[in-house]
């Protein structure tokens, strides 16, 4: 009998039990924004591989501690955020440089202006510091409130709401730069 599952609570609870198509369900929903964190913590595609699957490694283990207080979106952010931050500090690996100068250029290949502005967005949030990269990827990523950031994060809700706030207004300057614009948004003269 297949029975169909439409909530991330039903999903957990199924996968817990031990169904495990509830359970490659949660992480066909999951892995992109899960992925895109990692990536944008190291900047390289083998270690946000890497933690991307030690990510859902724990997530399977842990399904039976999820306790359904907060969405499921919160604590995969916390368990995301965690695995990077352990691989760190076991010194397997070392987070994006905040040094622009450090990052690769952009290819010139013939590409679509949407994967352009992708891989330049990309670049940019690359640049932020640490601390803004993680706020608007709460946020603009997983989809969190500002408050369950905020609880996530360790931080007042007005502090993810203002380094939110500078991270897509740094992301709206650099972004503006690269398109040929001075500092102020405007384009330079000749």
């Amino acid at each position: 009998m297949v029975t169909r599952v439409t909530s991330d609570a039903d999903l957990v609870a199924a996968a817990a039990s031990g169904d495990h198509s509830a359970y490659a369900t949660l992480v066909r929903l999951h892995a992109d924004a899960v992925y895109a964190h990692a990536l944008r913590f190291f900047g390289d595609v083998p270690t946000a591989e890497d933690a991307t699957q030690e990510v859902f490694l724990k997530v399977f283990r842990s399904l039976g501690s999820f306790d359904g207080r907060a969405r499921l979106s919160t604590w995969l952010y916390r368990v995301t955020r965690n695995v990077c931050l352990d691989m760190v500090r076991a010194g397997k690996r070392t987070p994006l440089p905040l040094d622009p100068v450090d990052l690769e250029p952009l290819s010139q290949a013939d590409f679509s202006d949407d994967v352009a502005f992708a891989g330049a967005l990309e670049v940019a949030i690359a640049t932020l510091p640490p601390e803004e990269r993680e706020a608007l990827g709460a946020v603009g990523l997983f989809g969190l409130t500002y408050a369950e950031a905020s609880g996530t994060l360790g931080i007042p809700e007005g502090t993810v709401k203002s380094r939110v706030f500078r991270a897509r207004r740094a992301l709206t300057h650099i972004l503006r730069m690269a398109e040929g614009g001075d500092h102020d948004g405007l384009p330079q003269s000749g």
